[in-house]
């Protein structure tokens, strides 16, 4: 008897197309749509048409509680505590190969895949490695290096040795009409509001007027609330200046906005915390890449440990805008050695 597939469809192409891929290879496959609460009901409406076309069963998960309470309040938490929240890397952890994970194994699936554009491989010592997708532009591995060892041993990314276009065209080849064309989008639950309106409309928030100084502790100005800003932006400063002002530095404590010219946004490094190592963690320094965003080439680093959760990252040029609250993932090639979260930087 075929051991059940779980697999996550969110009525993209990526998903619809990496469910053939498995229905293809053999497996008895279940489809699951989550939804969180936000934005319209149009994808799950239309959810049928998907399972139609790759003619397996899709349930519906409601997962609107759970994401509020795990995703978007931290985000909202996070931004009142002067950072700056990555909430993918969050729910790929806790809803996506947390709570669905779950779901998925209680239907009795003991695999759970989804549209990733990333890799997985497990050594002949049982453990599992996360790698880069091939696709250089689509590679999502770093927004899936919090996953655990025992996350990843049932994860399946069947996308990761495809590139975008090849997944374009195996659907075009096979008929699969997605029911959204939307590209995945790190916030997933902000549509039509910029992540300041989002904050101002929840009821954690009121935005509060402060001054805003330069470098040197000069005021040369007034913010409407530290929310409305992040690390290394340009825009809603309106401070004249020789040259334009970027935001370097936020304090929630005393409610101010630091700004500075664009070289003072270099760092020549960064403290990382509460690290997720998928290898073993590291006793001694070891040199890295370092990817600070989603979509930033890796810069060729070295780490210090200073203990099993904690890091300092060393780059080798100074980067621009590290941003504490987003994660730092560390490579060594194509493989993720492990994530952790920005908490400042030196």
């Amino acid at each position: 008897m075929k051991k059940l597939t779980a697999v996550s469809l969110s009525g993209g192409v990526d998903s619809l197309v990496a469910a053939y891929l498995l229905k293809n290879e053999g497996h008895d496959l279940i489809g699951l749509h989550f939804t969180i609460g936000y934005g319209t009901n149009q994808t799950t409406i239309n959810i049928n048409r998907i399972a139609k076309q790759l003619d397996i069963p899709i349930k519906i998960i409601d997962c609107a509680a759970e994401f509020k309470s795990k995703v978007v309040d931290y985000f909202t938490k996070t931004y009142l505590s002067g950072k700056t929240p990555n909430p993918c890397m969050v729910c790929n952890r806790l809803i996506k190969f947390g709570l669905i994970l779950s779901c998925a194994r209680k239907m009795g699936a003991s695999m759970l895949a989804t549209g990733h554009y990333a890799r997985i491989t497990e050594d002949t010592q049982g453990r599992f490695h996360l790698l880069k997708g091939v696709d250089k532009i689509k590679d999502q591995s770093y927004f899936l290096a919090r996953l655990t060892q025992e996350q990843l041993s049932a994860a399946m990314f069947p996308l990761g040795k495809f590139t975008k276009s090849e997944v374009k065209n195996i659907a075009k080849k096979q008929g699969l009409k997605a029911i959204t064309q939307n590209e995945s989008q790190d916030i997933c639950f902000i549509k039509g509001k910029t992540y300041g309106q989002f904050l101002t409309a929840q009821s954690c928030y009121e935005p509060t007027p402060g001054l805003i100084e330069d470098v040197s502790g000069n005021t040369i100005g007034e913010h409407n609330g530290l929310h409305f800003f992040t690390i290394g932006q340009r825009r809603g400063i309106n401070c004249p200046a020789s040259e334009p002002y970027y935001v370097v530095g936020i304090d929630p404590g005393q409610n101010r906005l630091i700004v500075g010219f664009k070289e003072e946004l270099l760092s020549p490094g960064l403290k990382t915390v509460k690290i997720n190592w998928i290898i073993h963690p590291p006793d001694n320094k070891i040199s890295v890449s370092t990817r600070i965003r989603g979509r930033q080439d890796p810069e060729p680093s070295k780490l210090y440990p200073i203990d099993n959760e904690t890091a300092l990252i060393r780059f080798a040029k100074p980067q621009s805008a590290v941003t504490p609250g987003q994660g730092a993932v560390f490579y060594k090639g194509s493989e993720v050695l492990g994530s952790g979260w920005i908490e400042k930087f030196r």
